[in-house]
């Protein structure tokens, strides 16, 4: 076990995995020469070199096509597409492709590839490179979609991502990338569809994933020192979605808070509360709560930037609400 910041475990999985297994490769933009926007493929090129790790052209289509290609004749293709928004671009090779095509042609073959971006509102970057598409990505049958909240499981969803044998969006969060944290030594492994409680509770259950993991903690602390017990869900995965952790924390406590960064309709917020409604309404002692991304583009501007996603006080104001029996 040592510490190591979200970007040190991202390179180190990577770096593990293609020492592991030869057909392991990395391509994307900027990935080789300067080892990559976030720096999780630094060192890479000069330990593995240039027919491992590739510099692309500003070609996302052409990206995540040609690693669907090597995917499909037998290697396992990383590629990283700097921003996530950028998956927009691709988009046809991601459903159409990517997604879809082990089972269009009967499982003859295999689509082993880890398509990455970086998620998320960070220092004014606007309303093109500032997005959280994983609802996008979640309504696709075919793919996986991972969103490490820790160094640790930035290193262990990620070798995991490069076993699979069916294409994984592998989510990371721009404010994350330079966060500390204990990483196991070694093959680390997080499989995904296991949620991980990052804080036990008994009087409101909070679900959220990637960096509003650190949020809701923080909001969670606060809430304990007014009396409310909160219990916090690390989904890890979105697909696959761990329900059952999510239903056996909601019979417990009968509350539930869910909170992320992408807008609030049609995300990820919407799809749990559907599930928990159908399987556990009589559990609920109140109305479910969302605190998410309001649904505006993400503007330039800092301090807007900040007004339309959730912080700390408007988890905490939902977790006072839920805590009153649901009525402000």
């Amino acid at each position: 076990m040592s510490v190591k910041s979200y970007g040190q475990a991202l390179s180190e999985a990577l770096s593990e995995e293609m020492e592991r297994d030869p057909t392991v490769f990395v391509m994307g933009e900027d990935v080789a020469l300067i080892g990559g926007l976030f720096g999780a493929t630094a060192g890479l090129l000069d330990k593995f070199g240039e027919s491992r790790v590739i510099d692309t052209p500003i070609s996302e289509t052409m990206i995540v096509g040609a690693g669907v290609g090597a995917a499909i004749t037998g290697r396992r293709p990383f590629v990283d597409l700097q921003f996530a928004d950028f998956v927009g671009v691709a988009m046809d090779e991601v459903v159409n492709k990517a997604a879809k095509w082990r089972y269009m042609h009967g499982g003859l073959y295999k689509v082993p590839l880890v398509i990455a971006g970086a998620i998320g509102a960070m220092g004014g970057a606007g309303a093109e490179h500032s997005q959280c598409p994983e609802a996008w990505l979640l309504h696709t049958p075919g793919l996986k979609v991972a969103l490490p909240a820790t160094p640790a499981d930035a290193k262990g969803l990620l070798k995991v991502a490069i076993r699979d044998d069916n294409p994984v969006v592998f989510l990371t969060h721009k404010a994350l990338i330079a966060t500390q944290g204990e990483v196991p030594d070694g093959d680390h492994l997080v499989p995904f569809g296991q949620a991980r409680i990052a804080r036990e509770g008994a009087d409101v259950t909070i679900v959220t994933y990637s960096h509003m993991v650190h949020k809701a903690l923080e909001a969670a602390e606060k809430a304990a020192e007014e009396g409310i017990s909160c219990e916090v869900i690390d989904l890890r995965t979105v697909a696959p979605l761990d329900m059952d952790t999510v239903l056996a924390s909601v019979e417990k406590t009968g509350r539930l808070l869910i909170a992320h960064e992408a807008p609030v309709t049609g995300g990820v917020g919407a799809e749990i509360s559907a599930r928990v409604a159908e399987q556990a309404l009589y559990s609920l002692e109140a109305p479910i709560k969302r605190v998410c991304g309001q649904d505006v583009p993400i503007p330039q501007s800092i301090r807007l930037e900040a007004m339309c996603i959730p912080q700390v006080k408007d988890i905490l104001a939902g977790i006072r609400e839920l805590g009153r029996g649901g009525t402000a």
